[in-house]
């Protein structure tokens, strides 16, 4: 039987989203540009299956809107709720989730994450973040979104003793934090694009 895969996309508030941005757009401006570029990202799961974890009204109409199941959770915290979000998942009999953050507006597809099996960790850029993990559902994966993100989820997967990867893909590990992350994209009629042409590495 064929594993079942599902997206799983962690969503804050729009309009409390991207504080950093906070010197080069104001508070619509960037309430405008989070839930712009969690549309990207639900567009960029297709075909496979999404679910939005988030703890606000707003964004759980916008997640229905797009076609996207909603879990609510009210535990503080990234990492709680996306533990929060695989359990729900895994008892809805998904068997690996690709946990993708909401602020990749250079995404165009994720499917390709979860080709292998095992865990996969996407870094950004720096190598510093993980935008998108892929993980078996059952694994017990505890996850350490923060500052060097990447080391601490590295150093997990091989605790767990579970093969893992990293996938660099340079479209995916451009993550939006602050406001220098702004000079690699532009925003025309509603739809990202990049101002570089990276090549993937599949």
């Amino acid at each position: 039987m064929p594993e079942k895969v599902g997206v799983l996309i962690p969503v804050k508030a729009f309009d409390a989203a991207k504080g950093r941005l906070a010197e080069a757009l104001d508070p619509r401006a960037r309430a405008v540009l989070a839930r712009q570029m969690a549309t990207n990202v639900v567009t960029a799961a297709a075909p496979l299956p999404v679910a939005v974890v988030c703890d606000d009204d707003q964004v759980a109409d916008w997640a229905r809107s797009m076609g996207a199941d909603v879990l609510r959770v009210d535990r503080p915290g990234l990492n709680r709720a996306v533990e929060a979000g695989v359990a729900m998942l895994s008892a809805e009999g998904f068997d690996r989730v690709i946990v993708a953050h909401a602020d990749l507006p250079r995404a165009r597809r994720l499917d390709h994450c979860a080709s292998t099996r095992g865990i996969t960790l996407v870094p950004d850029r720096h190598l510093d973040g993980t935008p998108v993990i892929v993980v078996p559902t059952n694994a017990g994966f505890r996850f350490a979104y923060g500052p060097g993100s990447y080391a601490a989820h590295v150093a997990m997967a091989e605790r767990l003793g579970l093969p893992w990867r990293s996938l660099r893909d340079p479209d995916l590990a451009w993550d939006v934090d602050g406001p220098d992350d702004l000079q690699g994209i532009d925003l025309a009629d509603g739809t990202f694009r990049s101002t570089t042409a990276p090549q993937r590495d599949d």
